[in-house]
């Protein structure tokens, strides 16, 4: 059984239990995944190249090609996010190859070549605002970093469609800047990591060891103090505090500190040095175990956009930037091929449905930055931002999210992820059927099999227990939550398995040391939380105002909300009666001698569907009416 496929083999990654499959081998099909993929393809994507004119993005590159004159526009690093948008339309371009987002791929790659230095050098912040001060100032520049994301989005355009000119830009600068630093030659590193892991892909797609041996450069780098923080940042928000492989706590500006990590990691899998993981587990330990919302989300201090210590999780003051989202599914998709447990990929999903899916409005044109566990109303999202890098990261992740679902080995498939999508593989290719998130059903059909024994691999995910696994009809395996179940036989065609993961709703109670959840629960069902957002309730009930009834029913509700197709949730609960307190704002214990509240319904909504009709309350965290 062979393949034909348009996009370059993957590079063997010699360290990763399992392989990544090329994105053309996995293609997602009719639910919930696919809808928002076709959502960004259809509006998001569109809009953004809207807003790059709009907000100067494009024409800082017209500017720095002496085709315009005038003055640079923004931010230093306005460059990375005509990238990120570069690698998401070069991922849509692998289902949708006749998409006329292609032209406006292409016009765009004119642009940064026609900007790029004959020494290979570009960023038109540097080439426009300070042309004799390139690499001055490495703390704040973004220099590396836009080149990073450069990097990637020219692998991307490569891998999509086999056009080598993007990627000849990004190898021009990538040997520009290996020429300038390293040992004996200019010392330092960026303050905002990214470049790390886009330099060790630019060594999978191109073969040249000197991108792998500069990515560890400027991984060896970080940890010696040296970087002037922001006010009262210090090191550690550049990562620059402790050296990577002492690092025992994750710490500092949240998406440096996980763009790091899958740097890291990504150096770990083609190197195997065992410190690097070691540091890596660790750290991952410190933010799964006190640093991370129910949500996925993390970042916890607007300070900084930084993690905060252990337990220090608020819900209205927290700040879950979308991009920390994503870079935690980043690094612990990294993490899941350098070691094959599920805990990763659990944390994958707990992110990919809350944390970061609530980034992205219904419309496909509105964003949300920062993504709070409670609003007192007036939050909404925006069309675009000064500081714009969430939306096109947005879109990069779901132009490329099918990557997420499969891997292979040796002996056999394994899949982390479940969505309806077909997948090829040398060894088996299979179809994939589901209605998740909604229901926990997945219909896997063998579409073709080599005569090899064979090994598929399902991940059982955290939030169910009792998974039944058939083959053919036949119960197989009864499996527990948050490992894999393996499958091991030959293959044949029309084979069908069927994983039924039992899912209903619960409640989840946070640590006692969780200060903001104490004597609170929040509800989920499957991978999804959910949250009471102030417009569902009845009138007169105001959510700021109202207790859950944790030993009522939790009941599910299929297609009951403006928002088609989502599921709801009914509880019962209480709505505190507040008249006896006037204009006081604190009383003496017992001056009211009971609480005076009235039985209501509460109508709960998946937390990514929230805010996206108008600008009023919403929480997560209820509070338990027996307390």
């Amino acid at each position: 059984m062979s393949f034909v496929s348009s996009v370059p083999q993957l590079h063997h990654i010699p360290y990763a239990l399992w392989q990544p499959l090329p994105l053309d081998r996995v293609r997602l099909e009719a639910g919930f995944w696919k809808n928002k993929q076709d959502l960004n393809h259809r509006i998001s994507l569109e809009h953004a190249h809207r807003m790059l004119e709009q907000w100067g993005n494009f024409q800082n590159f017209r500017i720095a090609a002496g085709y315009a004159q005038g003055s640079y526009q923004g931010r230093e690093f306005l460059d990375s996010d005509v990238y990120k948008w570069l690698e998401a339309v070069a991922y849509d371009l692998i289902p949708n190859p006749s998409s006329s987002l292609r032209q406006l791929a292409e016009a765009a790659i004119d642009l940064v070549a026609a900007a790029q230095e004959p020494s290979g050098y570009l960023n038109t912040y540097h080439q426009l605002v300070k042309p004799d001060a390139h690499w001055s100032d490495l703390d704040h520049g973004h220099e590396l970093y836009c080149a990073g994301h450069l990097f990637q989005a020219a692998i991307a355009y490569h891998r999509a469609t086999g056009e080598t000119k993007l990627l000849a830009i990004a190898t021009r600068f990538a040997d520009h800047i290996d020429a300038t630093f390293g040992p004996n030659k200019r010392s330092g590193t960026c303050g905002h990591p990214e470049i790390e892991m886009a330099l060790v892909e630019l060594y999978r797609e191109t073969g040249e060891e000197r991108y792998l041996k500069l990515a560890q450069y400027f991984i060896d780098e970080r940890g010696k103090g040296k970087m002037r923080g922001l006010g009262w940042y210090g090191a550690e928000y550049h990562q620059d505090r402790v050296p990577v492989r002492q690092a025992t706590e994750i710490e500092g500006h949240a998406v440096r500190a996980l763009y790091l990590l899958s740097g890291v990691t990504d150096l770990y899998l083609e190197t195997g040095e065992e410190a690097l993981l070691k540091s890596a587990m660790s750290q991952w330990h410190d933010m799964t175990s006190g640093k991370i919302h129910i949500t996925g989300g993390v970042g916890s201090r607007y300070e900084g956009e930084s993690f905060g210590v252990a337990y220090e999780l608020p819900n209205d003051q927290c700040y879950c930037e979308t991009c920390a989202a994503i870079a935690s599914i980043m690094w612990n998709w990294r993490m899941l091929l350098a070691t094959g447990e599920a805990r990763f990929a659990d944390v994958m999903e707990q992110t990919l449905y809350n944390g970061f899916l609530s980034g992205l409005a219904a419309d496909g044109q509105h964003f949300f930055y920062i993504n709070p566990l409670l609003s007192r109303g007036g939050y909404i999202r925006a069309e675009w931002y000064p500081v714009a890098c969430c939306p096109p990261n947005i879109m990069r992740t779901l132009t490329s999210i099918a990557q997420y679902i499969a891997t292979r080995d040796s002996s056999g498939v394994q899949l982390h992820h479940y969505a309806s999508c077909t997948i090829q593989t040398p060894l088996l290719s299979l179809r994939l059927e589901t209605d998740l998130p909604w229901q926990g059903k997945v219909k896997i059909t063998v579409t073709a099999a080599s005569d090899m024994p064979c090994t598929l691999s399902l991940r059982i995910p955290v939030w169910t227990d009792k998974a039944q696994i058939f083959v053919n009809g036949e119960l197989a395996t009864v499996s527990t939550a948050n490992e894999y179940a393996h499958l091991g036989r030959t293959w044949k065609s029309d084979d069908v398995i069927e994983l039924d993961l039992p899912m209903y709703p619960r409640l989840i109670e946070g640590h006692p040391m969780i200060e903001s959840t104490r004597c609170s629960v929040a509800v989920q069902r499957g991978p999804l939380v959910y949250c009471l957002e102030q417009q569902d309730q009845a009138p007169g009930v105001d959510i700021l105002g109202v207790e859950i009834d944790e030993n009522s029913p939790l009941i599910v509700e299929q297609n009951s909300h403006r928002l088609e197709g989502i599921s709801t949730i009914r509880a019962s609960g209480y709505a505190l009666d507040t008249s006896g307190w006037a204009s006081d704002l604190y009383k003496p214990l017992g001056t009211i001698e009971s609480r005076s509240r009235r039985s209501v319904e509460l109508k709960f909504i998946p937390y990514y569907a929230w805010g996206n009709h108008d600008a009023g309350a919403m929480r997560v965290w209820i509070p338990r009416s027996s307390l």
